[in-house]
């Protein structure tokens, strides 16, 4: 799925909530980043943070919970199920691991300080970790005096499947080096400057959140994010911005490979327009999911969708390369 969203004036949020419950428009300026933040490079190296384990008298006062752990896992194993914890799978953290999108209770789809979306945790004591590439923000910039920029927000080009450089994903424009690009983070918000990347005389802040709302439980605990772009251009030309949004039918791991899925176009009140994902066979018999992905159309802003492109060289459907190219025909 894809987002276009032109903006031929400066300065202007690009994309921003139907949901007035969620954030006040009026209140908050997005672009304006909080003291007090955790705060990363984008072109910094990840590594795995070291791991510690238990001293002998931890492991004296701990035996009685771990022999219940168990039991437990023992039983739900009996049953067929999968136990909720196990502390026996190792997990490895890494240190670009950033906020995660979703609300309370409602699982949660992890996002790394590079953009990546990852950690799929929506179906309880299943986590699939691996990042889906497909997923991704992407930005095109013309200026009036001929310049021209185009990138996925994402330093670097990944390491990706053989194929995916004909006409998949690997044929996108991979130019972001991530030197000027700063992640912060203040749970349940997050931002990512990108400070005179693609464009050196153009800043582009994408605000992340997610419904933690203070004496609103109900809708604290939605499955939902909302991103917000601030677009500031410093140089003596006009630009014309273009933001793409891409999202794969996959809830991580071998899901996408299943079969059964479909998108669809959706139109709702005030503006808005996105893609439903509809997710009908998903692996290891888990239950269907339907994604929805959408942006909202206002006087200086304008949003077009592409259901669906395929990822696969050796299609001959609207591949990931057509999209791409068809957005920078345009832009």
């Amino acid at each position: 799925m894809v987002k276009d969203v032109h903006e031929p004036r400066n300065g202007v949020s690009l994309n921003s909530s139907s949901s007035q419950s969620i954030v006040n428009s009026e209140k908050v300026c997005r672009g304006q980043i909080p003291e007090l933040t955790w705060e990363h490079k984008l072109s910094h190296v990840r590594y795995d943070l070291p791991s510690f384990g238990l001293t002998w008298r931890e492991v004296r006062q701990m035996a009685g919970l771990g022999l219940r752990l168990g039991r437990h896992i023992l039983e739900e194993t009996s049953k067929g199920r999968t136990a909720i914890i196990d502390p026996m799978k190792k997990r490895t953290a890494r240190s670009g691991q950033g906020v995660p999108l979703g609300g309370i209770g409602a699982g949660s789809i992890g996002r790394s300080c590079k953009g990546e979306f990852q950690r799929w945790q929506l179906f309880p004591g299943a986590c699939e970790d691996k990042p889906v590439m497909a997923n991704q923000f992407s930005a095109f910039i013309s200026r009036k005096d001929g310049r021209k920029y185009s990138t996925v927000l994402h330093p670097g080009k990944p390491d990706l499947p053989k194929g995916t450089n004909i006409s998949g994903i690997g044929s996108w424009d991979w130019n972001l080096n991530g030197e000027k690009c700063t992640y912060h983070a203040l749970y349940p918000r997050a931002w990512t400057i990108y400070d005179g990347e693609p464009d050196p005389d153009l800043k582009i802040v994408c605000r992340q959140i997610s419904p933690i709302i203070p004496h609103n439980y109900q809708q604290s605990s939605y499955p939902a994010a909302v991103f917000t772009f601030t677009v500031t251009n410093s140089g003596n030309t006009a630009a014309d911005v273009t933001l793409l949004f891409t999202w794969a039918n996959s809830v991580g791991g071998k899901s996408e490979l299943t079969g059964c899925h479909s998108n669809s176009s959706m139109t709702e009140k005030d503006g808005v327009h996105g893609i439903l994902l509809h997710h009908s066979r998903t692996a290891d018999g888990r239950p269907p999911v339907t994604f929805a992905i959408a942006a909202q159309e206002k006087e200086d802003i304008h949003i077009s969708e592409c259901p669906y492109f395929v990822m696969s060289a050796s299609s001959d459907e609207f591949t990931a390369k057509d999209m791409w190219n068809s957005v920078k025909e345009v832009c």
